[in-house]
């Protein structure tokens, strides 16, 4: 099994590229602040995750990176509110991306309180 068939991991990625694709309309003077940070902290929940995946003969390290793409996950939600709050996107659309948000979120977690499933001794 590949970090990449997990649950998480998918659904994350998915995310990242649609709120990478949506934030291409936000404006110009977004693009180093609102524009670059959802980007990364979206890009950075999966990230994590498939570095967790790496480290899962290390439990503590497992969870700890997991720790990480939860938090990186809580800060996209963060920028999803601005994004919202600015006008960027509408609340259809925020509905929609933060359902998923909270859906990763608990997959994330799923992760970490059964370490064990995912081949962590």
């Amino acid at each position: 099994m590949s970090f990449t068939d997990l649950l998480a991991f998918k659904k994350s990625f998915s995310l990242a590229m649609k709120i990478y694709e949506i934030s291409k309309s936000f404006p110009k003077e977004e693009k180093y602040s609102l524009t670059d940070q959802i980007r990364r902290s979206s890009r950075s929940v999966s990230a994590n995750i498939s570095e967790a995946y790496r480290k899962r003969q290390y439990p503590k390290h497992f969870c700890s990176k997991l720790s990480d793409s939860d938090a990186e996950n809580s800060e996209t939600l963060t920028w999803l509110m601005f994004a919202l709050k600015c006008n960027y996107i509408n609340s259809v659309l925020f509905d929609s991306l933060s359902a998923e948000n909270l859906e990763v979120g608990k997959l994330i977690n799923y992760m970490i309180n059964n370490s064990s499933k995912f081949g962590v001794k």
